[in-house]
């Protein structure tokens, strides 16, 4: 994800960028018929989800703040003022959906999208209301995408759509609603300490007020959500083990036996008894509930195993835990809540690396060649550092940038008109009625 651009635009800064985007437009008409070849290629980002790690499209914003700080309370404040400005001049119109809107589209709809576009901010009214869509609008769009955490393809399709039509009051409540579960965090929070902001799917490293690392991460199911919780990190797996918990075992691992009697070999899963004895997959009946009496322990294996060559321990009531994930696709998915309540990391070496910085012996070097080995290595993390997974939709950073998630797990309490996520599938009644969540365990398949 590239470099927010500063919300509301300048003149001055509108006056450069028409320069630069007149000469653009030259290349770009030139180039019309190769750039219309490439652009109805392109229909998702399955070609190159697998390649995340060398892929500049999915690297997060290299923000300094953090979330979690007095300026980030500050910056929302004064985006809700200016919220409130724009749902007092009427808001902003509802875009026409029905086809893509990209580079070349010629309709009324652009110019509805450049209306839309104008009343947050994301373009200059100097750039007015025609009818194509053009390098000014590109731009535009993509910005706005990286305020709503979608990928930024420039292309408005179904994603797109669902936010821009999300209403100004909505949005202002949304900021009203965040701001305090911001303040709650107003606080010291450590020298030290990671925040992973569960809307979001994203997790980020702070150390002395500044952001040191970004990571896309992948969280919990709409029916299996990932806690808010404040705990620290207290531990390093090296090439765990994976034990399936027993609600994996029960809602996943059962209907896919049911499926496919290949499933625990192709997957490296063996079958324990109480005696720590293994058993064969076919000893077991796979039409009832009886697998449940047994330990289901995947094998150590980077390509293969449910936790990646890493898992990261964390003190919590819930079961749950970071960790590396064979699945790197997931990171480059706007959609990312896929897990059974754990977080699973991008570039979880970093990760790692930053949270052993103050443990004695463990440099980079190190942590690569334990890798390597394949032998299962436990470390303490010395001193232990604070986590904070929390969960925030709507926020603003110093710069101005105003940023927007889905409430994924309808915490807000509002209706985001045309939201893209699916609804919650319902609760068990006790547990509705109790209002708590059960522990969670992850399946990570």
């Amino acid at each position: 994800m590239q470099n927010f651009l500063l919300f509301p635009f300048t003149s001055a800064l509108w006056s450069r960028f028409a320069f630069y985007g007149a000469a653009a437009a030259l290349l770009i008409f030139a180039a019309a018929p190769a750039a219309k070849a490439a652009s109805d290629s392109y229909d998702g980002q399955a070609e190159w989800a697998q390649h995340y790690d060398a892929d500049a499209k999915l690297t997060v914003s290299r923000a300094t703040t953090p979330i979690l700080s007095t300026q980030t309370v500050a910056a929302t404040e004064t985006a809700i003022q200016q919220y409130q400005e724009i749902v007092a001049a009427g808001g902003w119109p509802n875009v026409p959906a029905g086809q893509q809107l990209r580079l070349g589209s010629h309709s009324a709809a652009v110019s509805v999208l450049r209306q839309r576009l104008i009343g947050s901010g994301d373009i200059g009214t100097e750039t007015g209301t025609s009818p194509v869509f053009d390098s000014y609008v590109e731009a535009a769009v993509r910005r706005f995408q990286a305020r709503h955490g979608v990928n930024e393809t420039g292309v408005v399709s179904e994603q797109t759509f669902a936010a821009l039509n999300v209403p100004a009051a909505t949005r202002l409540s949304q900021l009203e609603i965040n701001l305090v579960r911001l303040r709650s965090f107003s606080r010291d929070l450590g020298n030290r300490y990671v925040t992973a902001n569960i809307p979001a799917a994203s997790v980020e490293t702070v150390e002395n007020d500044n952001v040191v690392t970004h990571h896309i991460a992948g969280v919990g199911k709409i029916d299996r959500q990932s806690p808010v919780l404040q705990t620290k990190a207290i531990e390093i797996n090296f090439n765990p083990f994976w034990i399936v918990p027993a609600s994996v075992i029960r809602k996943d691992l059962i209907p896919k036996m049911q499926a496919d009697q290949n499933y625990l070999r192709d997957n490296h899963i063996r079958v324990y008894n109480r005696e720590n004895q293994e058993l064969a997959p076919e000893q077991i009946n796979w039409n009832s509930l009886e697998a449940l009496n047994y330990k289901f322990r995947q094998d150590v294996g980077g390509d293969f195993n449910s936790l990646g060559v890493v898992r990261i321990n964390i003190a919590n009531p819930y079961g749950v835990y970071m960790h590396d994930t064979p699945a790197k696709g997931i990171f480059g998915d706007d959609f990312r809540f896929v897990s059974s309540g754990c977080i699973r990391m991008q570039s979880v070496r970093d990760y790692v690396a930053w949270l052993l910085k103050e443990t004695p012996g463990w440099d980079r070097d190190h942590i690569d060649e334990v890798i390597r080995s394949g032998e299962r290595v436990d470390v303490k993390i010395t001193p232990q550092v604070p986590v904070y997974w929390v969960y925030v939709t709507a926020w603003a950073a110093p710069g101005g940038v105003v940023q927007f998630r889905d409430d994924i797990y309808q915490r807000d309490g509002l209706s985001l008109a045309g939201a893209s996520a699916p609804p919650p599938e319902p609760m068990p009644a006790q547990q509705a009625r109790s209002g708590k969540l059960p522990p969670m365990n992850d399946d990570e398949n």
